[in-house]
């Protein structure tokens, strides 16, 4: 039963299909005749972009100042459900505050392999711990009346062809890996939109895809909120409506609104679909537009206090070696480093915020009790080789009792529409810790970036902190850390690996040209290193604290798990207390281990307090795709607590009681048994995956179609090469006048797919217009 269905009764056709697409870059359309008011969707997910001018996608025009909160990818190491929760609702006050009824986040793909360029915006390489996180932020931003918008459903893996790339993945990976933080976010928090990503999965776009939408979002999971695309995310408009995707961003003029009226007139569309979106937009509409709302006042300063906490409780000490953090009043310090002076706090893209107030560390550390002895530059931020420069910096580096070394990855690495090409931090910054180690024993590394990184300076340098990109207050967080005003207790939401060499999807990533095969299947992170035994330079779950922590006196009643936790230090602190499960002696190939429960739990010196973690029977479980559904094994688990994935410091060990598989059978497949993941031949993996493998390549005969990239056009006659060739010079010459975001954003219109042109010009370039080039291309 249609909750409008009056309201629609009185639609025409065409106002109906009207609806289903914006009124422009940001608004749904109104019916004003009918009362329907439009509403406004804009980017987060760690702090309001609101353009007041021209409207783009990545982030090349500015928008209204607001907060800057640390990423999701920062917040994860937070691993604290309460502050990611207000942080959420901060956020969502700032939205509302400026008529935004749909803020477009969080993002919550797993990080399959550390090299995708926009994993600054994902929580972790863990499904468990991005469920769980990012229902908190769901919440509270929805607590402010407006809608949040998790994203990127599903399996948004990598950004080079991300428009169309397909994502061939088994249906457990699917579902162990890529859906269960969706699953969590839908069932617990319960988001009024979600957006569907770019991407094909296993074939059919995300967007148009039954399976993923109406078979397992609506049907399986309950979702009864509204479905929009990703913007320029729409392939087929009727199919996508037919697979509950009511809302298509931003407006095509009209376009794909005539594509679904003919569709219905043309009796290949039946027009109950149509009233079904219509039902489920309306619903969305009425519940979060503002317009009849009380407007909100947004303490600015308040919610700057709340971001400089939030990167506090985010920040990770990898290494302090005899304790040389934190610094003691008066010690002679060289700060060098151009991050330390201008933060690198945020990535690039559609969540690019412009900060209502930024701070640095230099200037916290220069007001300090600490003697400064002086600040250098160190290097050039964007790369290339400046010997006046280091040789300032070592000089300087000379007259300190301890050096400060602020270094990471500056803003062109990290970005929407392109991944990283490497884990390595610039080689003018690694020259440069080499000259300094070289004349001062006591260096501390202050990293900045949105991820994983290659660290060969770790065993030679006596400090490592990892800030991530911790916002606008990160600056204040950095300095209270140093100097010991703040205990740090951020732990690792992602593994470190020594080389990139190291990582399970090393072979496959990215998908260079059709296909991303998802080979590794489950061993993403530190499922694989656990499970085949590779050394890392930091585990899942690691970070160190200026205190101790002691843990004893383990019970498990059932699903309830408890144990008491000790400050054993003289500093007050936080430990992030983490749960694995072990099954032992599993008949199919699994994970070693698996996270399934934490906690952040704040104690001052000598306190002690009863930590308690509840399971549930699906925490023990793993997806059979023959039943569809989820079943435990019988057998012994471990139920292990610990501070890391590899500082276990109890065990016990429970009986459950299940099934005996009959699929996934160790013995019939030999790779996958022992996760030596990183070559596996066809033939095993298509055994999981139920059918033979697409080709991943494109078919360079095959005369260019719409839903061909204008990338392909390189391979194609004089015209197509001239064409892409004329969209590189772009990129080559932004990155020459040092615009090296703008050149990298010039790949979102290489990756672009032809039918995208007229929809994205708003039919200024008509699809008459496309099809000729396309035909031009193809002689």
């Amino acid at each position: 039963m249609m909750k409008h269905q009056d309201l629609i009764g009185r639609m025409t056709l065409e106002e109906k299909a009207s609806l289903m697409s914006g009124q422009n870059f940001w608004n749904t359309k109104a019916i004003e005749r009918l009362g329907i008011p439009s509403i406004m969707l804009t980017d987060g997910p760690h702090g309001l972009r609101k353009q007041g001018g021209r409207a783009d996608h990545l982030g090349l025009n500015k928008s209204l100042p607001a907060t800057c909160y640390p990423t999701a990818a920062t917040l994860a190491n937070s691993w604290d459900k309460s502050l990611i929760y207000d942080v959420g609702k901060d956020i969502g006050k700032e939205a509302r505050s400026e008529k935004v009824s749909v803020l477009l986040g969080p993002g919550l793909n797993i990080k399959r392999n550390p090299l995708c360029g926009r994993n600054f915006e994902y929580f972790s390489e863990d499904p468990y711990l991005t469920g769980e996180l990012a229902s908190e932020m769901v919440k509270g931003i929805q607590s402010n009346g407006i809608s949040a918008c998790p994203k990127h459903y599903a399996v948004n893996s990598q950004e080079h062809m991300r428009m169309t790339i397909d994502e061939i993945v088994d249906e457990r990976s699917l579902r162990e890996i890529y859906l269960t933080g969706f699953e969590k976010v839908v069932k617990e928090s319960n988001p009024y939109t979600i957006m569907s990503s770019y991407n094909k999965v296993n074939g059919e776009f995300a967007n148009e895809n039954q399976y993923l939408a109406n078979d397992i979002l609506y049907s399986e999971w309950g979702f009864d909120g509204v479905v929009v695309t990703d913007w320029g995310g729409n392939n087929d408009r009727v199919a996508g409506l037919r697979a509950h995707n009511q809302l298509e961003m931003p407006s095509t003029n009209g376009i794909t609104d005539k594509e679904i009226v003919n569709a219905i007139n043309e009796g290949t569309l039946d027009e109950s679909i149509l009233n079904q979106a219509v039902d489920h937009l309306l619903s969305l509409i009425f519940k979060v537009h503002l317009d009849d709302k009380e407007p909100l006042q947004v303490d600015y300063n308040q919610h700057h206090n709340k971001a400089v906490e939030a990167a506090r409780q985010s920040i990770v000490l990898l290494k302090n070696e005899s304790n040389i953090l934190p610094l003691k009043d008066g010690k002679r310090v060289a700060v060098i480093g151009d991050f330390a002076k201008n933060p690198r706090y945020q990535g690039a893209g559609s969540s690019l915020i412009n900060p209502y107030k930024l701070s640095n560390s230099l200037d916290y550390l220069q007001g300090s009790k600490l003697n400064i002895v002086g600040y250098a530059q160190g290097y050039k931020r964007m790369g290339g080789k400046s010997s006046k420069l280091v040789q300032e910096a070592t000089s300087l580096s000379k007259s300190a009792e301890v050096v400060l070394l602020f270094i990471g990855l500056d803003e062109s690495t990290e970005a929407e529409g392109v991944d990283r090409n490497d884990l390595k931090i610039a080689h003018n910054q690694l020259e440069l810790v080499e000259s300094i180690i070289q004349v001062n024993d006591n260096v501390v590394v202050v990293l900045s970036g949105g991820g994983a990184l290659e660290l060969p300076f770790a065993d030679k340098v006596k400090g490592i902190i990892h800030t991530y990109l911790s916002g606008q207050g990160g600056g204040e967080a950095v300095a209270d850390i140093l100097l010991g005003n703040c205990n740090p207790s951020g732990k690792l939401s992602e593994t470190f690996p020594l080389h990139y060499s190291d990582v399970p999807s090393y072979s496959y990533y990215p998908g260079q040209q059709a296909t991303s095969e998802h080979k590794e299947g489950l061993f993403i992170g530190y499922r694989y290193y656990e499970t085949a035994n590779v050394p890392v330079r930091y585990p899942f779950g690691y970070g160190l604290s200026y205190t101790t922590f002691e843990f004893s006196n383990l019970m498990i009643d059932k699903f309830t798990v408890s144990f008491d936790l000790t400050n054993t230090g003289e500093v007050a602190g936080a430990e992030i207390v983490q749960l694995y499960i072990e099954m032992l002696d599993s008949r199919i190939f699994r994970a070693r281990k698996e996270l399934k429960g934490f906690d952040k739990v704040y104690l001052d010196p000598g306190e002690t307090k009863r930590v308690t973690l509840t399971l549930t029977k699906r925490d023990f479980s793993f997806f059979n795709p023959v039943i569809n559904d989820w079943e435990v094994e019988s057998g012994n688990y471990k139920i292990q607590i610990g501070s890391s994935i590899q500082e276990i410091h109890m065990e016990e060990t429970v009986q459950m009681d299940g099934v005996s598989p009959s699929i996934f059978i160790k013995s019939e497949f030999p790779h996958y048994s022992i996760a030596d993941v990183k070559q596996i031949p066809d033939s095993e993996f298509e055994k999981i995956l139920g059918r033979r493998l697409p080709s991943k390549h494109w078919d360079s005969n095959k005369d260019l179609g719409m839903n061909d990239t204008i990338n392909q056009a390189q391979y194609k006659n004089w015209i197509g090469k001239l064409f892409y060739n004329s969209i590189m010079f772009f990129h080559f010459f932004f990155k020459k006048i040092g615009r090296p975001l703008t050149a990298n954003n010039v790949y979102f219109i290489i990756n672009m797919p032809f039918r995208q042109v007229d929809r994205f010009t708003g039919g200024k370039v008509s699809k008459k217009n496309v099809e000729t080039l396309l035909r031009w291309i193809n002689r």
